[in-house]
């Protein structure tokens, strides 16, 4: 099964929570860290790095002695990437998608593609966890290269843990895109309600299903359980606003290893969102 944790705002604790439910499963678990701008699953995981592997984009290279400058590969080119005056091309490697579309329609076969390194990915474990992330280089604007990279190492035989980057924006839709379940983590807070709506209406039109964990629960704001009762949305885990969970926090020390007694809880968390993608499969068929 394929678990993806994301959240609509930043800093809800969706990293808390994914690497305390790995560390609850034990054997037989992989989680990719997809916050490919800023990972920060290994500060928790401490994770042995074993490979690391660079990512590349293609990006067009102009063979000067063919190129008749009709024009053709800028027209074609939906991010202007490529800027063609009289006698030269112009390329901005850091506006090309490396869609291919200028080297396939150039009518003198004059464009080639050579790679541009944009990221690493990283593999590694710790304990028994299978560990990937991915990195993007700073000042890089795409991420979703990174993170198709890191998800091309999902290991099937295994219960995969995608730690996504916060917001809804094309990052988070690549890095949930095809889980078997998302779960949504989330704060009672105003800012915490709105982004939450924002993110279920994305995994919503994405077909998945989704749940939801309450951190820092506590207080008299309520209308997060309200909006889920009314939405139909299982909350499935709460978690206390608590001095004691947010020192572990900031020291590096996951909620599971802190406080054992977690340990339970987050099995229950994940046997409950095993019912769900079960019922929603019998559902379908």
């Amino acid at each position: 099964m394929i678990l993806s944790i994301a959240s609509g705002k930043g800093g809800t604790g969706k990293t808390l929570v994914a690497t305390s439910l790995a560390l609850s499963l034990g054997k037989r678990v992989q989680i990719l860290d997809c916050d490919v701008e800023e990972p920060n699953v290994h500060l928790l995981l401490r994770p042995k790095i074993v490979q690391s592997k660079p990512v590349c984009i293609p990006v067009p290279k102009i063979d000067k002695a063919k190129c008749t400058y009709c024009g053709e590969c800028g027209k074609v080119c939906a991010y202007h990437a490529l800027a063609v005056l009289k006698e030269l091309v112009l390329v901005f490697p850091e506006l090309c998608h490396g869609c291919g579309a200028c080297s396939y329609l150039c009518p003198a076969k004059a464009i080639s593609e050579e790679g541009r390194e944009m990221g690493v990915i990283e593999l590694g474990y710790a304990g028994e966890i299978d560990f990937v992330q991915g990195k993007l280089t700073i000042g890089e604007a795409m991420a979703t290269p990174v993170i198709r990279e890191v998800k091309r190492h999902i290991d099937p035989t295994k219960t995969v843990i995608i730690d996504a980057s916060p917001g809804t924006s094309c990052p988070v839709v690549e890095a949930v895109r095809d889980s078997d379940f998302c779960l949504l983590v989330t704060e009672p807070t105003p800012f915490g309600l709105h982004d939450l709506s924002l993110a279920i209406d994305t995994v919503k039109v994405l077909g998945i299903p989704c749940g939801i964990v309450l951190n820092r629960a506590g207080g008299t704001y309520g209308k997060v359980e309200e909006y889920c009762v009314k939405e139909n949305i299982p909350l499935l885990l709460k978690i206390p606003l608590d001095r004691e969970i947010a020192r572990l926090y900031s020291n590096g020390i996951t909620l599971v290893q802190g406080m054992p007694e977690w340990h339970d809880k987050f099995v229950e968390l994940f046997n409950n969102m095993e019912r769900i993608v079960a019922a929603n499969k019998q559902v379908r068929t």
